[in-house]
C-alpha cells in the first residue's frame, strides 16, 4: 500500500484507495457466503482496502481504535474493551493493540475467519536480539498462546523480511535514482517511483529495495538498464516485462525498468526527498530480493503440500482453512 505511478495521468499516487483493487478481499467473498469475519489492522490505509465488500463483520484498525462504531465497524469501544489507551502509530503499542483486540474479539465474538495485521515499526528500529525487539516478540508470543488456548487454528507469516541498510560505521547505504538518470537524461525526464512510499516515513524514510523507472518515450531501455545495474549497491536491473513474469506484477502500473538493491543498501530518488537526518538507528529496510523469505508457522499438523509447490505468505489462509476442516492440502 504504498505509491505507484498511474501512465496516463501521469501522475503517482498512494495506492489505498479501495476503488483501485482489481479484485473482491478474501474476507469479502467469506463475508457474502455467510462467514463471520474479523479484519483488525494497525494502520488504517489497510483496513479501507480490506473493507471494501466486507457486507457484515467486524473491521477496524488500531491507528483509529477511539473513533470505531457499532454501524461503521462492527464493535465499538475497543479500548474499553482492552484496556488500553490509543497508541501512537509509532510504537511496539500499535501492534500490541492489535493483538490485545484480536484475542478479545476471537473469545467474546467467536469469528470464523480473522485477519490481524502490524506495523513494522519495531523491525524497523530494533535489530534481532535488541531488548525491545526481544520484549516485542514476548510480547507476541503470549498473545499467541492465548489465541491457541481459544482453540483457533493461527498461521503467523509476514509480508517482507528486513535488513540493516548501512555499513559497519552505521551509515546508510543508499543508490540515489533519480540523481543517476537526471545526470543521463536530464532533469526530470524519466520518473522513480519507489512503492514503499507511505506517509509514515519515521519508518524508513520513503526509502526502499525496490524501485520501477518510467523512461521517456526516446530513451535507450537496454543501455539505462546496464548503466544501472553497473552502479554499486544495485543486485539486478530488468524491464518490465520479465519483471512483470518473475514477480506477478500488473504491466500498467510499473515503469519500463525495475531495480533491485543488494542486501545492506536501499534505493532513493534524491537526497533532498529522503530526510533520514533524525534516525537515532541505523538505517533497516526492506524491499529487495534478500527480504523475500518469511516464517510461516501453524500452530497444528499440517499434511505434506502438493508436489513442486512453493510456499507463499498468502497461502496462510489456503492451509489454515484446509487444517482446520480437515480437509488434505494434497489430492
Amino acid at each position: 500500500m504504498g505509491r505507484a505511478a498511474r501512465p496516463a495521468a501521469d501522475a503517482e499516487v498512494m495506492m489505498n484507495d479501495p476503488e483501485l483493487l482489481r479484485a473482491p478481499t478474501l474476507f469479502a467473498e467469506f463475508s457474502r457466503a455467510g462467514a463471520k469475519v474479523a479484519v483488525i489492522t494497525a494502520k488504517d490505509k489497510l483496513r479501507r482496502l480490506l473493507g471494501k465488500g466486507l457486507a457484515d463483520g467486524i473491521c477496524f484498525s488500531a491507528e483509529k481504535a477511539d473513533q470505531v462504531t457499532q454501524q461503521d465497524n462492527g464493535i465499538e469501544k475497543v479500548l474499553e474493551r482492552v484496556g488500553m489507551e490509543l497508541p501512537s502509530v509509532y510504537s511496539a503499542e500499535l501492534s500490541e493493540l492489535v493483538m490485545a483486540a484480536g484475542t478479545d474479539v476471537l473469545e467474546r465474538d467467536r469469528p470464523e475467519l480473522m485477519y490481524l495485521s502490524l506495523t513494522d515499526y519495531i523491525q524497523h528500529k530494533h535489530a534481532p536480539g535488541s531488548p525491545v525487539a526481544n520484549d516485542f516478540y514476548a510480547m507476541l508470543d503470549g498473545c499467541f498462546a492465548r489465541i491457541d488456548a481459544l482453540g483457533a487454528v493461527l498461521v503467523v507469516t509476514a509480508d517482507h523480511g528486513m535488513n540493516a541498510k548501512s555499513d559497519g560505521a552505521g551509515a546508510a547505504q543508499v543508490v540515489f535514482l533519480q540523481d543517476e538518470l537526471d545526470a543521463r537524461l536530464g532533469a526530470g525526464a524519466a520518473r522513480v517511483v519507489l512503492p514503499i512510499t507511505d506517509p509514515y516515513t519515521v519508518h524508513h524514510g520513503a526509502l526502499g529495495s525496490y524501485a520501477t523507472v518510467h523512461l521517456p518515450p526516446d530513451a535507450d531501455a537496454d543501455a539505462l538498464r546496464a548503466g544501472l545495474a553497473a552502479l554499486d549497491g544495485v543486485a539486478e536491473v530488468m524491464g518490465r516485462e520479465r519483471a512483470c513474469v518473475r514477480f506477478e506484477l500488473p504491466a500498467d502500473r510499473i515503469g519500463e525498468l525495475v531495480v533491485i538493491a543488494e542486501r545492506n543498501t536501499v534505493l532513493g530518488t534524491t537526497p533532498a526527498r529522503h530526510d533520514i537526518s533524525g534516525f537515532a538507528e541505523p538505517l533497516r529496510l526492506h524491499g529487495g530480493l534478500t527480504e523475500q523469505r518469511v516464517p510461516f508457522l501453524v500452530n497444528a499438523p499440517v499434511g505434506p503440500l502438493p508436489r513442486g509447490h512453493r510456499l507463499r505468505n498468502f497461502d496462510s489462509y489456503w492451509v489454515g482453512t484446509s487444517v482446520a476442516a480437515g480437509v488434505p492440502l494434497t489430492d
